[in-house]
């Protein structure tokens, strides 16, 4: 065949866009447990920092384990689910998404109890939408399942220096001390209030400046994730009541 003409050329150039997808393919598959391994230690990561759990460590994992001491699966009444897919592996992301498919009432929960210098404190995963695309993370709640002791936020493609901030350590920490329950034992949640919260309010923050959507894109996830955990924090607290 000659070398220089066209049918050689597309034969060679045939060949090689082959030869490279099969590389590619074996390489993506190759680094896929790892990718994975990765994806789970950087969950881990987010759970123990809204626990104020320091992260920088060889070894994660050991650490989870060591803190996260309980980790429980729920139904829409706030009852425990035993068996079926661990609360770690929860999609919470399709579980929300079944609301809008019919399908609220086969909804499940992650829930993870930690235990630190002795206290237990309740950590939700939670997840919404920002200004540019998903937002999630995780909210901890105090042992009287009310207030909150920290939060952990992280996004994918929000705008640096505006819906970006609700990453930042500064953002975060004005949730420290917030109620998500009013005083009569209604949900109300922590909203991010644009123009500021009033001096007081244990309900409310700061909204970021310039990123409003974002903010309430925070609110909202809080507000709808987190209310799913009531009827089984009610249900511990009436147990607790009778003791």
């Amino acid at each position: 065949m000659d070398k220089d003409s066209n049918k050689a050329t597309f034969i060679f150039s045939s060949v090689m866009v082959v030869v490279i997808a099969v590389l590619l393919s074996v390489t993506a598959i190759s680094l896929a447990p790892y990718q994975d391994k990765n994806v789970r230690i950087e969950k881990m990561k987010n759970i123990l920092t809204s626990v104020s759990i320091p992260t920088e460590t060889t070894d994660t994992e050991a650490t989870f384990k060591q803190y996260i001491t309980k980790q429980i699966v729920l139904n829409t009444k706030g009852e425990e689910v035993k068996g079926g897919t661990p609360a770690f592996d929860i999609d919470l992301k399709k579980e929300l998404d079944k609301a809008k498919t019919g399908e609220a009432n086969n909804q499940l929960f992650p829930l993870f109890l930690c235990t630190k210098d002795g206290k237990t404190f309740y950590i939700i995963p939670i997840r919404g939408k920002g200004l540019w695309g998903p937002i999630w993370g995780f909210i901890s709640l105090e042992s009287d399942m009310n207030t909150v002791y920290g939060v952990s936020f992280a996004h994918k493609s929000e705008t640096p220096g505006l819906g970006a901030e609700i990453a930042t350590e500064k953002f975060q920490q004005q949730y420290v001390g917030k109620k998500i329950l009013d005083k009569s034992g209604k949900f109300v949640s922590v909203t991010a209030i644009k123009g500021g919260a009033k001096p007081g309010d244990t309900h409310a923050v700061d909204a970021i400046s310039g990123a409003t959507i974002t903010s309430k894109g925070v609110s909202e996830m809080i507000k709808r994730t987190v209310k799913n955990y009531i009827p089984y924090f009610k249900k511990q607290d009436a147990v607790a009541s009778t003791n």
